[in-house]
């Protein structure tokens, strides 16, 4: 199995060291040749969604990749990839609107806004949680499932293919998420 993560910019090499200590097979995706590589899932990470959304366009990997994922590849977005894949997004545009949820972007607020909590995650129990300038899911619809919520706010979700947390899981110690996500790919 190889896993990979868009490496445009963001928290991407984070990704890369959970992945390791689980050894899972992976590598950046920096350019559109690299889209042509065989691998089994791929990972958005936080960054600037804004930003990253421009660059997919400049450097013409978007549609490639928005046909994957509408073609069923396992697809684990982190804040700001979270926001890329989101049908709505509040008073912004949408980026690849393959998943039904409406997102309000660093709903949490600034920077000084970041913090870290525990919660329940479905299927995996009380796992860290890490929110820095988060984003968090207003509304899922379809068959879009919550997985966690904290404070009546929806901060993971899933619909088939596609996997979401509004907070960072890559900068925890805990490796339950990625695992839950290579567990989508098996």
């Amino acid at each position: 199995m190889t896993i990979g993560i868009l490496a445009l910019q963001g928290a991407f090499a984070e990704h890369g060291y959970m992945l390791d200590k689980l050894g899972a097979e992976h590598f950046e995706i920096r350019q559109r040749k690299d889209l042509e590589r065989s691998f089994d899932g791929l990972i958005l990470p936080g960054g600037e969604s804004t930003v990253m959304g421009k660059l997919l366009g400049e450097l013409g990997m978007f549609e490639s990749i928005r046909e994957k994922i509408q073609r069923g590849m396992p697809v684990f977005g982190t804040c700001a990839g979270l926001i890329l894949l989101a049908k709505e997004v509040e008073k912004n545009p949408s980026w690849f609107a393959t998943m039904s949820i409406r997102v309000k972007r660093n709903a949490y607020g600034r920077q000084l806004g970041s913090f870290y909590t525990e919660q329940e995650f479905k299927g995996i129990g009380m796992i860290p949680m890490s929110f820095i300038r988060a984003p968090y899911i207003e509304k899922v619809y379809d068959d879009a499932e919550i997985l966690a919520q904290i404070d009546e706010k929806i901060v993971a979700a899933r619909q088939k293919n596609q996997l979401v947390t509004a907070f960072h899981p890559e900068v925890t110690d805990n490796l339950e998420v990625h695992r839950y996500f290579l567990n989508m790919i098996r």
